[in-house]
């Protein structure tokens, strides 16, 4: 098993752990009856959040993306970001970073970017991709600050067809934003590799759930590769 699978294989038993992931009968926003279900926001304290940037960071590093800084979209990516900015600077990688505000300040500093002035070569950092407005507004953002955005870094790549349960579309929201902004969407973890975790646990209480996840995956899911 080569590193790229270690991190993947080790972020999904993280995120089990971390109750983050979970497996039964949840309903997405887009009102799909999803066997599993995948909350950032349950990396809540400062250990797991730690681990977290590690996880980002290193599926960063061994994307080969050239890059200059992070950026964190409000409200998630913002500890998102500074969580790998730390875990780069770990291993010798430091690179700054900046964040925006919902609102725009008329004092002080003012604006809506905080942080690092955005300039080079610029890395997305959120979660997920469900619809991409949080991608396409960071994007406007970053560009209109004379930056380029590099890549779009996110934890978890459901590869889900979007839509609704009825309607579903060609393509899924990771490949719409790369399709059209042409950068790469780099994914610590897929849920092909949530699916490779399940099949080779040797634990009867997660097996039980490859059946389910496969069928929706075959019902929503885009091809891999």
């Amino acid at each position: 098993m080569n590193s790229k699978n270690v991190n993947q294989f080790d972020f999904i038993r993280f995120a089990l752990e971390a109750h983050v992931l979970s497996f039964g009968e949840f309903k997405t926003k887009a009102g799909r009856q999803s066997p599993y279900f995948f909350n950032a926001g349950g990396f809540s304290d400062g250990a797991l959040l730690g681990s977290l940037g590690k996880y980002y960071a290193n599926a960063l590093l061994e994307s080969g993306v050239a890059f200059d800084m992070l950026y964190g979209p409000a409200y998630k990516g913002i500890t998102l970001a500074a969580a790998t900015a730390i875990a780069l600077a770990h291993q010798n990688k430091n690179v700054p970073f900046a964040y925006n505000r919902k609102e725009a300040k008329d004092h002080g500093e003012g604006g809506t970017l905080v942080g690092a002035p955005v300039k080079g070569r610029v890395v997305i950092i959120d979660d997920v991709i469900s619809a991409g407005t949080s991608v396409r507004e960071s994007v406007e953002l970053i560009r209109a600050a004379g930056a380029e955005p590099a890549a779009v870094l996110i934890a978890l790549d459901r590869m889900e067809r979007s839509g609704n349960a009825v309607d579903i579309g060609s393509h899924s929201a990771v490949q719409s934003v790369e399709q059209e902004f042409d950068i790469p969407v780099i994914a610590i973890a897929s849920l092909s590799n949530v699916m490779d975790y399940l099949d080779a646990s040797k634990d009867p209480a997660l097996q039980q759930y490859l059946p389910a996840v496969t069928a929706y995956r075959k019902q929503y899911g885009i091809k891999a590769g």
